[in-house]
């Protein structure tokens, strides 16, 4: 053993001597939470390691010590990877970008708010290029109020949608989102309602109810002016879910739809209106737990439901991850989201980080999912803004007070899988051993990509092989790492 590693130490040495001849080395992101460089193309043969250590000591920095696909170490645990083995496609990897999170962008001076978004959003130089982002249709409880996009005098009604607005979100949430499609053009947005106009529900609050079933049509009429009017805005949206948390009435504001009404709004409502104003924007159901797979299975097994459904979506407060697979199972035709998890302010940075790349962004890969993502972008020192009745403790990707920001650690959690796969890899197959979840993917460009995690309570030395070829690596506890070649 101890042979073995002084061998791949050498050679290891002899490739970082090569390498640092011909490429110039960049600071990358240290224990302060700094921008991390970009990826650079790997050389053959050799594997990148980018790494954020739980204790906060590494964030997202790329390892000087490279390493080689030899003979590996025996006895050494293995994570196995083959690129012939393909499985589904990959849209992107982001956050929701809450109406709270655009107002509190928009807030910072003009260069610091430029020089976030470059890194957020653009691929390359010191950026972690965000590919898809969710947002809400109307308030979401991270909103500083609630609102819709047709509020009337409590006793009026407009079943014709002929007053729709899109109203407050022209302030903060579209032109920062004309300022984001400028930097990628090609980003998926996903538009997800926590409730419709409170004249079209049965209890007339913002707070749990359910829609009306005479304001079925006048609710899809809703969705498609919505999808209208953001393409008039130029901001192309490519999802919409019918309701977010349909099963959850108690946030404000919320709804409660059960998946016979859901089934019948879209087979009766929402997709001949779709189709009629031809539109192409994807229907996805649920956008919920992963307790409840049954829910969107009932509406899959409504054929004329079904014809108008992409997809579901998920979130993972409840239930198992597995939950995907178990949809995918039935109905594999159909695609896979999840689409929402949050960061707690009482959560400590190694656990969340450890558990969210286990299972946000290898679990909801491993069982199928399209996307990866995380909850709110930014949000104030106070949590804030959000609703009355809004959550309280969503910590988001960014801490954002006055004219600064911080990193949390839902940046990394996502920026560990954006910054280096990119719309259309394609999931292939990887061997999970013991502690060490992972994911693999197969880039446009050949490259591969593994993410692994320590879940486990010790440091863990283990081969990545491919092609009968094995590099040997260690992780310590609580640690994630992205590695490509």
């Amino acid at each position: 053993m101890m042979m073995n590693m002084r061998k791949i130490n050498a050679r290891l040495l002899a490739i970082g001597m090569v390498l640092a001849a011909v490429q110039c080395s960049k600071k990358s992101s240290g224990g302060d939470g700094g921008t991390p460089e970009p990826p650079p193309v790997t050389p053959p043969g050799v594997v990148e390691v980018w790494l954020t250590k739980g204790d906060q000591s590494v964030l997202l920095q790329k390892q000087s010590k490279l390493l080689a696909f030899d003979n590996g170490v025996a006895n050494a645990a293995n994570i196995e990877v083959d690129s012939t083995s393909k499985f589904q496609s990959v849209d992107g990897f982001g956050y929701t970008l809450t109406g709270g999170s655009a107002q509190l962008i928009n807030q910072l001076p003009v260069d610091k708010k430029n020089n976030l978004l470059q890194e957020l959003f653009a691929r390359g130089d010191n950026s972690i290029g965000i590919s898809y982002l969710r947002i809400s249709i109307g308030a979401s409880d991270l909103d500083d109020a609630v609102f819709s996009y047709n509020d009337l005098p409590a006793g009026q009604t407009d079943p014709s949608q002929s007053k729709f607005d899109l109203g407050r979100d022209k302030t903060n949430l579209i032109p920062l989102l004309k300022q984001i499609l400028a930097i990628n053009p090609n980003i998926k947005i996903l538009g997800s309602p926590w409730s419709p106009p409170v004249w079209m529900k049965d209890n007339g609050n913002s707070v749990g109810g359910s829609l009306i079933p005479a304001m079925y049509s006048s609710y899809a009429t809703y969705f498609v002016k919505y999808i209208q009017a953001m393409k008039a805005e130029g901001v192309p949206v490519d999802a919409i879910t019918i309701q977010n948390e349909p099963q959850h009435g108690g946030n404000n504001p919320s709804m409660v739809m059960s998946a016979v009404q859901q089934a019948d709004f879209i087979k009766n409502h929402l997709g001949p209106a779709f189709a009629a104003a031809a539109l192409s924007t994807k229907i996805i159901i649920w956008d919920h737990n992963c307790n409840n797979p049954d829910y969107p299975k009932t509406i899959l097994a409504d054929p004329d439901a079904a014809k108008y459904v992409n997809g579901s979506a998920f979130h993972l407060y409840e239930g198992d991850i597995s939950a995907l697979s178990n949809v995918h199972d039935a109905y594999p035709d159909k695609a896979l989201y999840f689409t929402e998890q949050w960061t707690s302010s009482e959560g400590q940075f190694s656990g969340d980080l450890v558990w969210h790349v286990k299972n946000v962004i290898i679990g909801s890969m491993r069982n199928w999912s399209r996307v990866a993502l995380e909850w709110n972008l930014a949000n104030d020192p106070s949590f804030g803004p959000h609703t009355p009745g809004g959550c309280t403790q969503c910590k988001g990707a960014l801490t954002i007070s006055g004219a600064n920001f911080t990193r949390n650690v839902s940046y990394y959690i996502i920026a560990h899988a954006a910054k280096f796969i990119p719309p259309g890899a394609v999931r292939i197959s990887s061997t999970t051993t013991g502690n060490l979840p992972s994911a693999a993917f197969l880039l446009p460009d050949g490259r591969k990509v593994l993410i692994v995690a320590n879940a486990g309570n010790d440091a863990v030395g283990f081969n990545i092989k491919f092609k009968g070829k094995s590099a040997f690596t260690s992780l310590a506890v609580g640690s994630v790492a992205t590695y490509t070649w």
